[in-house]
């Protein structure tokens, strides 16, 4: 396990979203003062953003004021979240495994239970015709 690959993975993909949730903010900021720029920043972005830094360089050719402004903005959001993401990608993995976890024992639990061909024991020990009869 390559631990600084995962974090390079994880930081590049980080900022991807970063530049989309910049991106929307953006669409809505122009929704209101300019729509037909919003209509074709919209349109140019459509199935773009998967990575953010091949979209912010293609904007960049086609309306580098747009990309500088989805740029500031992403930057913005970074610095505003970045002391509160490590708790809480590490508090949201913890609680997420926990739930998981949780809802495989129920599910197995319930499956045992409910299932007696899974009990070895039982079948061991059991002719089924006499347990139709004691029913």
């Amino acid at each position: 396990m390559n631990l600084k690959q995962i974090a390079k993975d994880t930081a590049k993909t980080l900022q991807s979203y970063l530049t989309y949730q910049a991106l929307r903010t953006v669409l809505a900021q122009l929704g209101e003062t300019n729509p037909p720029l919003e209509l074709w920043l919209h349109n140019f972005s459509s199935g773009k953003i998967q990575n953010g830094e091949l979209y912010i360089e293609q904007l960049l050719r086609e309306k580098p004021d747009l990309a500088l402004r989805i740029m500031t903005v992403r930057e913005h959001i970074a610095e505003e979240i970045i002391e509160f993401l490590p708790e809480m990608v590490r508090t949201g993995i913890q609680q997420a495994n926990m739930e998981q976890r949780r809802q495989h024992l129920e599910r197995i639990t319930r499956l045992d239970t409910s299932n007696p061909s899974l009990q070895p024991e039982q079948q061991a020990t059991s002719d089924p015709n006499l347990d139709n009869l004691s029913n």
